[in-house]
């Protein structure tokens, strides 16, 4: 993992927070994974999330809990493997996340989950009662189990197209944005992860050696996925979305204002994983989700504001992005009673 990927101090706080005590005792543990204790008073300051996954191992340890003691049950030690066992040994992703979901909702009291496969989209609900909404780190660290182990089964990334919360967003949520979508709901009805369908048919084809592989570097290996939000792919994302996608520059006037090359550009975004078109279509995703849970404005409107001749253009973009086309999914983001 590249020590450029970061996580924010305030995700160690909140890992803190239930699990160690303030003062002396924190400062210790801080100390053993190679934090610096004086970085909880600095708002923006980050640190490896090499570090950050060392900290949740030792947390776990200490605890006997792989869920921070956010639980009246603790995850003891040992239930992220059990976990894996139980949802490898299913023939596809749906039903390993079936049997995964099941053995959480057996583990966690308060957070029973299950799966709903409609048409071509897919959530991840829980299914609480009237109990007053979790904290946001909660619900993030339960997203953050069930999406890597999910994204691990598959093989690949598994693209989130939008997370629901009931509880209210939190201070910082920057993080949260990088690691999962940018489309976080908070104040919502119920607590749920939106992704395409189309991965549930993937089989899953994980052997004993791979699962000593995955857990050994765990929860390393998940996180490396949360990419710094000051990279450049994430800074032209943020640039781009600052603008009408008429106006968007092309290639040599982008890299004009960053002071650059056009080729430099490219090889930067290439090191990082990402090349400009890619993350034009990503932000242009992300909005088109944003505004289509808005049903005041019209599939021709969105069609509009993305820069696309027509909506029939959208609609055919859309799909090849999320696997959905944009009724069904604003049906079911809309359909807030089901």
């Amino acid at each position: 993992m590249s020590e450029k990927d970061t996580i924010s101090i305030h995700l160690v706080r909140e890992a803190l927070l239930q699990s160690c005590e303030p003062g002396a005792d924190s400062e210790e543990v801080l100390l053993k994974v190679g934090i610096e204790p004086r970085l909880l008073d600095v708002a923006d300051a980050r640190v490896p999330a090499t570090a950050y996954a060392r900290l949740w191992r030792l947390l776990a340890r200490r605890m006997d809990d792989e869920f921070f003691g956010m639980d009246p049950r603790q995850l003891k030690s040992g239930s992220l493997e059990f976990l894996c066992r139980c949802a490898m040994a299913q023939p596809t992703l749906a039903a390993g996340l079936t049997s995964g979901l099941g053995f959480l909702s057996l583990m966690l009291e308060r957070m029973p989950a299950q799966l709903v496969h409609q048409q071509s989209l897919a959530e991840i609900v829980l299914l609480e009662d009237d109990q007053d909404p979790r904290r946001a780190f909660t619900y993030f660290t339960y997203w953050m189990i069930v999406h890597g182990v999910a994204c691990w089964l598959a093989g690949r990334r598994i693209p989130i197209l939008a997370i629901e919360l009931r509880c209210a967003e939190p201070d910082f949520c920057d993080d949260y944005k990088v690691m999962f979508s940018q489309n976080l709901r908070f104040d919502r009805p119920r607590t749920r992860m939106i992704f395409s369908a189309d991965c549930l048919d993937l089989p899953i084809k994980r052997s004993s050696d791979e699962l000593k592989r995955f857990l050994a570097h765990a929860p390393a290996n998940i996180l490396v996925k949360y990419r710094d939000p000051q990279s450049l792919a994430s800074r032209i994302k943020h640039d781009l979305r600052q603008l009408p996608a008429e106006q968007w520059p092309e290639t040599d006037s982008l890299a004009q204002q960053l002071c650059m090359s056009a080729s430099t550009l490219r090889r930067r975004l290439a090191e990082e994983g990402q090349t400009y078109q890619g993350l034009k279509d990503s932000v242009r995703k992300e909005l088109a989700i944003v505004w289509l849970a808005e049903p005041s404005i019209s599939f021709a409107e969105i069609a509009t504001r993305l820069g696309f001749a027509d909506a029939s253009s959208f609609y055919k973009a859309f799909r090849k992005w999320s696997g959905s086309n944009p009724g069904h999914y604003r049906s079911l983001i809309l359909n807030e009673a089901n």
